[in-house]
C-alpha cells in the first residue's frame, strides 16, 4: 500500500477541490468520448473525477482510494453534482481487484509520486485497460519547483518535504520519473509531455502562500516531520512564516511543472 504523505487536512483539501479536469488532464481530454469505461485512481475530494463522468457519460466512471475514508470525499462531491455514472471502490493500485481489460481509460493525477513501486503499479493500471485503451498519469515535480523572490525558509520546506515523502516510500521528483517508469512497466507506445500550474497574481499567491502555510503546520506531513524528528515546531513555525512572506509580495510567482504520460496499450 502506499503511504499518503499530505494526509486530508482541510487545508490539503482546499487545494486539491480545486483542481479540475481542464487544470489538472487537459493532457488527457483529447482522448475522451461519450460512452467509455474510466477508472480513476487516487480520486481524492473527486472534483477532477467529478468533470471527467461529465464529458464520458453515459459512460461510467470509477473512482478509486486506498481507504473507505478517503473515498467518503469523492462519494459526497459526487452526489452534490447529482451524477448518476460513478461508482466506487476501495483498493490498493498495486493490485487491483478489477479483470483484465475492464477500462478503455485508467487515470491517475498525482498518484504515483506517492506509491512504493510506480513501475508495479503502472502495470496493474495496463493489465485492467482494454486493448487500445489509454493509461494516463500526471504527476508534479518538486525539485523543479521555482519561486521568487529567493525565501530561505521555502528552500527548507522543498528540503523537509522531500525528506518525509521519501522516508514514506514515495518519490516526490516523480514528474521526470514518468516515461522511465512507463517503459519499466513494458508500455512502447508513450507520449510524454509537461504542464505547469503558476500562481502570481495577488489572488492566487494569498490562497496557494497561506494554503502551504497552513499545511505545514497542520498537515500529516507536518505531524510525521515532528514524529520522525526531521523537523521541531519551531521549525515549521519558520516555514509557515516564510509562505506568508512570499504571499505577501507583490512581486511573488511559483510555477509548479508536472510530467504527463499518455501511455497506449
Amino acid at each position: 500500500m502506499a503511504t499518503y504523505t499530505h494526509g486530508h487536512h482541510e487545508s490539503v483539501l482546499r487545494s486539491h477541490r480545486w483542481r479540475t479536469a481542464e487544470n489538472s488532464a487537459a493532457y488527457l481530454l483529447p482522448h475522451l468520448s461519450s460512452g467509455i469505461s474510466l477508472l480513476d485512481v487516487g480520486c481524492g475530494p473527486g472534483t477532477i473525477t467529478a468533470e471527467l463522468a461529465g464529458l464520458v457519460a453515459p459512460g461510467r466512471v470509477t473512482a478509486l482510494e486506498q481507504t473507505a475514508e478517503a473515498l467518503d470525499l469523492a462519494r459526497a462531491e459526487v452526489g452534490r453534482r447529482g451524477l448518476a455514472n460513478v461508482g466506487f471502490a476501495v483498493g490498493d493500485v498495486h493490485a487491483l481487484d478489477f479483470p483484465d481489460d475492464s477500462f478503455d481509460v485508467v487515470h491517475a493525477h498525482q498518484v504515483l509520486q506517492h506509491v512504493t513501486d510506480p513501475v508495479r503499479a503502472l502495470r496493474e493500471m495496463r493489465r485492467v485497460t482494454r486493448p487500445g485503451g489509454v493509461v494516463a498519469a500526471r504527476d508534479s515535480d518538486y525539485a523543479a519547483f521555482t519561486w521568487f523572490p529567493l525565501v530561505p525558509a521555502l528552500d527548507e520546506w522543498l528540503d523537509l518535504y522531500q525528506r518525509v515523502a521519501r522516508g514514506n516510500g514515495g518519490e516526490p521528483d516523480a514528474g521526470r520519473r514518468l516515461l522511465s517508469w512507463a517503459r519499466a512497466a513494458g508500455f512502447a507506445d508513450v507520449t510524454a509531455t509537461a504542464s505547469v500550474w503558476c500562481f502570481a497574481d495577488d489572488t492566487d499567491r494569498q490562497w496557494w502562500g497561506g494554503m502551504w502555510a497552513e499545511r505545514v503546520l497542520n498537515s500529516e506531513m507536518a505531524a510525521t516531520a515532528l514524529r520522525t524528528g526531521a523537523a521541531t515546531q519551531a521549525d515549521l513555525e519558520r516555514i509557515s512564516a516564510g509562505w506568508r512572506r512570499w504571499a505577501d509580495d507583490q512581486d511573488g510567482w511559483l510555477i509548479i511543472p508536472h510530467g504527463e504520460i499518455l501511455c497506449r496499450v
